[in-house]
């Protein structure tokens, strides 16, 4: 779920209906489909056309969403998960790129059922319904969920985070726990990293911190979750009801501090300004 940008357009109201008028903007259009279906690149760029000329949307937009998939063409990523989809328009065209570069399946994690919704008729109708699943859940339950059922036995390659931003940190923190990250090759794309409210729960000096400075981050928050736990093997073996069972608050478990990562700095707008800074890429390294 991207941020407003600064224009003319009217701040953006969250369930104001805006969403709900592209779904049915979409679906008036006379050439559907004919120049619609199945044709990801197209809606793409309808859905832009509507944002700027009709309501604002908060979505990745053209000029960050390139950035991202020439990532995924060069990475090549099997598996890639997406925390908040909004109305589908990241998961199209990350979906896309993905399944052209051979990849294996893209999950969007939505939390708003309506936004879903319109996800799901977006992506049929390019054609993705097949590669690209939703699951409607706070974020905290999907991941756990998934693991639990297998989906995600072989961890996740490429990670978007674009929901709210006081749950970019925690749940990056359930990530890591789950052991859903490839030190040497998995990546986490965080996008609006510079426009967010104060919070005490900071994504970015996470991942730019050392073992040292993460032991210490986490000390000075509560969890709830009892130390010493194998919540990764708790998940697998006895789904989300037994971590619960088991004292496991999926909603803040602590990070694993002895996890580095790095900055991928060869994906950028190449623009020197805040938009241009917005979208964080990190890799997790093997220096553990």
């Amino acid at each position: 779920m991207a941020a407003p940008d600064s224009d003319s357009k009217p701040r953006y109201r969250s369930d104001d209906g805006r969403e709900l008028e592209l779904l049915k903007h979409i679906f008036s259009l006379p050439d559907l489909e004919r120049r619609l279906r199945n044709n990801p690149a197209a809606i793409l760029d309808e859905i832009d056309k509507f944002s700027t000329t009709n309501s604002h949307l908060i979505h990745v937009g053209p000029e960050k969403g390139a950035i991202v998939t020439s990532l995924i063409a060069d990475r090549k990523p099997s598996v890639m998960v997406e925390l908040g989809g909004y109305v589908g328009y990241s998961a199209i065209l990350f979906g896309d790129a993905v399944r052209r570069a051979g990849g294996e399946k893209y999950i969007s994690l939505e939390l708003n059922p309506v936004n879903a919704a319109i996800a799901s008729l977006l992506i049929d109708l390019a054609g993705l319904r097949d590669f690209i699943s939703i699951v409607i859940a706070p974020a905290h339950l999907s991941l756990a969920g998934l693991l639990g059922k297998g989906v995600l036995k072989d961890g996740i390659d490429v990670l978007f985070i674009d929901h709210w931003k006081d749950r970019y940190l925690p749940d990056t923190w359930l990530v890591e726990a789950l052991g859903l990250l490839k030190p040497g090759k998995s990546i986490i794309v965080a996008d609006n990293i510079l426009r967010r409210g104060p919070s005490e729960f900071d994504y970015i000096p996470w991942v730019q911190a050392s073992p040292g400075e993460k032991q210490a981050i986490l000390g000075a928050h509560t969890f709830k979750t009892p130390t010493g736990i194998d919540i990764r093997n708790i998940v697998i073996k006895d789904g989300v009801e037994g971590a619960e069972s088991a004292g496991i608050d999926l909603e803040l478990v602590p990070g694993n501090p002895e996890l580095v990562y790095e900055p991928v700095t060869k994906y950028h707008t190449g623009r020197d300004d805040a938009k241009g800074k917005d979208l964080g890429i990190h890799i997790l390294t093997d220096n553990h």
